[in-house]
């Protein structure tokens, strides 16, 4: 039923309002800025993909991003380009160029330049050469590309570990956490320098790669170093994500899941490590750089990659000889281990920022 003005009239045992004592003016059509205030201000997000956008705001972490992506890119492609190879001896025509000795960075040896003003084309030498008359640049190249390779592995080794350690420990509780936490402050007590020293010597002796193979290349003493790492360095890790566990398996969704008989690798793997992600993703962040530190210190004291394998670490130790003659060969590989490091802790403190809850403001 309607009134004259086409409005529903109250039956007399309902509930609804009398519209027809209402102007219409108070029930007028709202308006296109009335309608927005009601929108949602934010889209719907994950934790992941927010954390990413406010990282993405931070400038320096941006600027070491591409940093770091140039870094990864040059690595990558200049081995395409530059024709020679980090173990190669120069030579012109097939003759050795023992004149191609400590050339400074774009300079040509005399049998190099002869051969160029009779027509032939030869690269530049970028960052010149070293004292065997092999070429700097793609010595310096490949050395980042073994510091870079070996930080990533050895994060990803110290991830799996300390990740796998702490859930159990950290899920468990008791005596098991007891036990496995005193294994853990055991593990904080061993020299890890010393350790490396003394693998180094027991696989020497022990271990025999294939020649040729990628294990050979980087010897005993690269070997010695992933296995220290997977041996010691996951333990901070591990404490942090047992410390995360220990207050998110109390919470009520944990309980929940246990109700309806989750298995504890599906609570772990579903429930409580995703909401370990920021420990997780800052600690694996952190973890890069310190590796590269620790393996440019070791080649830098000899113990790292076999020769001729270039590292970063290596190629500083062997500059020190000709410091007062030649300082660019010092130069070159420690400006790139700085901006390497100093990128990859930037971008970690980025991510801690982003991803960490008790930042958020």
């Amino acid at each position: 039923m309607y009134n004259n003005n086409g409005i529903p009239k109250k039956h007399l045992l309902s509930a609804q309002l009398d519209l027809s004592k209402f102007s219409q003016e108070q029930f007028r059509p709202a308006t296109d800025e009335e309608k927005r205030q009601q929108d949602v201000m934010s889209k719907s997000t994950t934790f992941f993909k927010d954390g990413m956008r406010k990282l993405f705001k931070n400038p320096l972490a941006v600027i070491s991003i591409i940093l770091l992506a140039i870094i990864i890119i040059t690595i990558i492609v200049a081995p395409m380009i530059v024709p020679y190879s980090y173990e190669e001896i120069l030579s012109v025509d097939g003759k050795r160029d023992k004149g191609a000795k400590n050339l400074a960075p774009f300079e040509y040896s005399k049998m190099e330049q002869k051969y160029i003003d009779e027509g032939g084309e030869r690269f530049p030498h970028i960052f010149g050469t070293d004292e065997q008359c092999r070429d700097y640049f793609i010595r310096v190249i490949y050395g980042t590309r073994i510091s870079l390779l070996i930080g990533f592995f050895a994060s990803i080794i110290v991830l799996i570990i300390g990740m796998i350690y702490g859930s159990i420990s950290g899920y468990i509780g008791g005596k098991v956490d007891l036990i496995m936490m005193r294994i853990v402050d055991i593990i904080y007590s061993l020299p890890d320098m010393l350790i490396i020293i003394l693998l180094s010597v027991v696989l020497n002796e022990t271990l025999k790669f294939k020649s040729g193979t990628l294990l050979a290349r980087l010897g005993t003493n690269m070997v010695s170093l992933f296995i220290v790492f997977g041996l010691l360095y996951w333990v901070g890790l591990a404490r942090l994500i047992r410390g995360q566990i220990l207050s998110i398996k109390e919470n009520e969704y944990i309980l929940a899941a246990r109700t309806i008989g989750a298995k504890p690798g599906r609570i772990i793997r579903k429930h409580i490590l995703p909401n370990c992600l920021s420990v997780i993703i800052i600690s694996t962040a952190l973890q890069i750089p310190s590796a590269i530190f620790t393996e440019s210190f070791l080649s830098f004291c000899g113990i790292g990659v076999k020769a001729p394998m270039p590292s970063l670490g290596s190629l500083a130790n062997n500059a020190r000889a000709g410091l007062q003659s030649y300082p660019y060969k010092l130069v070159f590989p420690a400006v790139m281990i700085c901006l390497i490091v100093l990128s990859l802790n930037l971008i970690g403190d980025g991510l801690r920022d982003a991803f960490d809850p008790k930042l958020k403001r």
